[in-house]
């Protein structure tokens, strides 16, 4: 094991083979939901980042080794670590450019972002050879991006928070959505017109923001009751 630790062309051939597959392992999950950032991505920034270490430690090494004289010349100062800290910054740009906003006030691509950081962090550590500390990651992100993703998905549908996305004919019609979620023992949090008037043939739109009774959590008897209104064209549950 202290062999694989020292900086050989071995050693670099298994530390970039690792941040490969390490991204790469984060990267299936996510193409496999058609996602933004997929397998290729997460391989190509967890590469890039072992890449950056190791030219720090090629630089190091060279700098104590075949360019000694040049170094005391010069008198130059390195950090091994400069050139790596950079790619923590610089992921930001790339992850930044994956957050989008969608329709309703939702925000898309957080968790993509989320998955190119880590994916950057493993790479960083894949190439300065804490090969232990690559592997536990690997597991417990997986298990965050794709064991909890339906548990997730199951816990949003069963709290009491809702926010839906309604559709229908008149700004009078309003009366009548907000007395059936109300028969309903359901809190109105906040209503929020996203159009008040039709335009180009598209009926009016609110978004609901409400907290169900103890005695009523079911997210689906809500919706049927109001999806039953005769003025309701169109209703959807936005789960952030």
């Amino acid at each position: 094991m202290q062999y694989l630790r020292e900086f050989n062309p071995l050693t670099v051939v298994l530390r970039l083979v690792l941040a490969m597959l390490a991204g790469g392992a984060i990267g299936y999950g996510r193409s496999r939901r058609h996602m933004k950032a997929g397998l290729r991505t997460h391989m190509l920034t967890a590469i890039g980042a072992a890449l950056t270490v190791l030219i720090s430690m090629y630089e190091y090494e060279m700098l104590t080794g075949a360019w000694l004289v040049v170094d005391d010349v010069s008198s130059l100062r390195f950090d091994v670590s400069r050139i790596a800290a950079q790619v923590v910054s610089g992921i930001g740009f790339l992850a930044a450019g994956s957050i989008v906003a969608v329709a309703h006030n939702q925000m898309s691509g957080l968790t993509t972002a989320s998955g190119l950081f880590a994916s950057v962090c493993m790479g960083l550590a894949a190439g300065a050879g804490f090969y232990e500390c690559v592997i536990l990651a690997i597991v417990i992100i997986i298990l965050a991006l794709d064991v909890m993703f339906p548990l997730e998905f199951q816990f949003k549908r069963r709290i009491r928070n809702i926010t839906l996305y309604v559709e229908f004919g008149t700004l009078e019609d309003l009366s009548a959505i907000t007395e059936t979620m109300e028969r309903q023992d359901a809190q109105i949090f906040d209503m929020e017109l996203e159009r008040s008037y039709s335009e180009e043939g598209k009926p009016l739109a609110a978004v609901f923001t409400l907290k169900l009774s103890h005695t009523n959590t079911s997210h689906s008897e809500m919706l049927s009751s109001v999806a039953e209104l005769p003025c309701v064209s169109s209703i959807q549950e936005l789960i952030a």
